[in-house]
């Protein structure tokens, strides 16, 4: 039989599951009586753990949400999948979530067995994250937001459109999307009759108001591909062929195997790419910053951009 300390270890991992267990099948996977079962749920209460007991012929016992946080007890792969979600979020665009994750991962990497820190710690080595320098969105913001979609309720906040407008909204919050570089809520705007699409980091406190929000179906398959196709009308796309001096492995490990369009060869050491070009300013840095030469064929709205790129980098060196 194991010891009590063993056995309450034992005890917690299995009521963390999400499930009911009866005082009978712990007993049963413990290997001792029911009467110890209730001990040691006691003993676990004096720990701080929140053991919920339902009586009646199915009742059970359960671990339910309390007022702190008691310590938790990880498997091998939760603990591991924590831990990279940590270091992630030490460059996310979340503002002050930075110092919250390396602490957390701090703590976590003190108590992980030597095999669990060697696969963690070869994860970190490898792994760069970087943040795009996109807008930062306050912590708080987003768990109000979070909150009323999860209690289905509705939402007023301030907002600050791109061209510096203000405005007070009234929505039905429906998801929370992260696209990498930044947050968007989609929502019903309930004033405007329609549904919206909104930066979070140009919300003002947003509060709940406790009005009950109605279930609504989005005009997509889903949040993140509403956000994709507003995204995608807000920067039309079009067709854009550049030639590159270099042959297609070359420019095709440049771009990156998830680059859109089609590369072909027009000659040794000559290749021409095919895509879509949604946003030209960024088209034109992403082609200036592979590194090899090229010429753009279409669009011509592409070629300017990247002469006023130009003039403005002449006028910096200039003396």
């Amino acid at each position: 039989m194991m010891d009590t300390s063993a056995r309450l270890l034992n005890l917690l991992s299995l009521l963390q599951t999400p499930r009911e267990w009866s005082g009978t099948e712990l007993a049963d996977r413990l290997e001792v009586t029911t009467r110890t079962i209730r001990r040691d749920i006691d003993r676990l209460r004096e720990l701080g753990y929140p053991v919920e007991a339902s009586m009646g012929a199915i009742g059970g016992y359960r671990l339910v949400a309390g007022r702190a946080l008691p310590p938790l007890l990880l498997d091998d792969e939760e603990a591991v999948a924590i831990a990279v979600g940590l270091r992630a979020a030490a460059g996310s665009a979340v503002d002050g979530i930075e110092d919250a994750s390396l602490r957390a991962l701090t703590k976590l990497e003190q108590v992980l067995p030597s095999r669990l820190r060697h696969r963690v710690g070869a994860l970190g080595s490898a792994v760069v994250t970087m943040t795009g320098g996109g807008p930062r969105v306050e912590p708080a913001v987003l768990t109000v937001i979070a909150g009323a979609i999860s209690n289905h309720e509705r939402v007023r906040f301030a907002y600050r459109a791109s061209d510096g407008a203000e405005s007070r909204r009234h929505v039905e919050p429906q998801r929370l999307v992260a696209t990498g570089r930044r947050w968007y809520l989609v929502a019903w705007d309930l004033d405007r009759d329609d549904w919206r699409l909104f930066r979070v980091d140009r919300l003002v406190d947003p509060a709940a108001t406790g009005g009950r929000a109605s279930a609504r179906e989005l005009p997509a398959t889903d949040a993140a591909a509403f956000v994709q196709d507003k995204l995608r009308r807000m920067y039309p796309s079009a067709p854009m062929v550049v030639d590159f001096d270099a042959d297609a492995e070359t420019v095709r490990t440049r771009l990156g195997a998830s680059a859109p369009g089609d590369l072909a060869a027009l000659s040794p050491g000559r290749t021409r790419w095919s895509a879509e070009a949604d946003r030209l300013d960024w088209t034109a840095v992403r082609l200036l910053m592979l590194d090899l030469p090229f010429t753009v064929q279409s669009p011509p709205a592409l070629v300017e951009q990247l002469r006023a790129f130009g003039e403005r980098a002449r006028q910096a060196v200039t003396e």
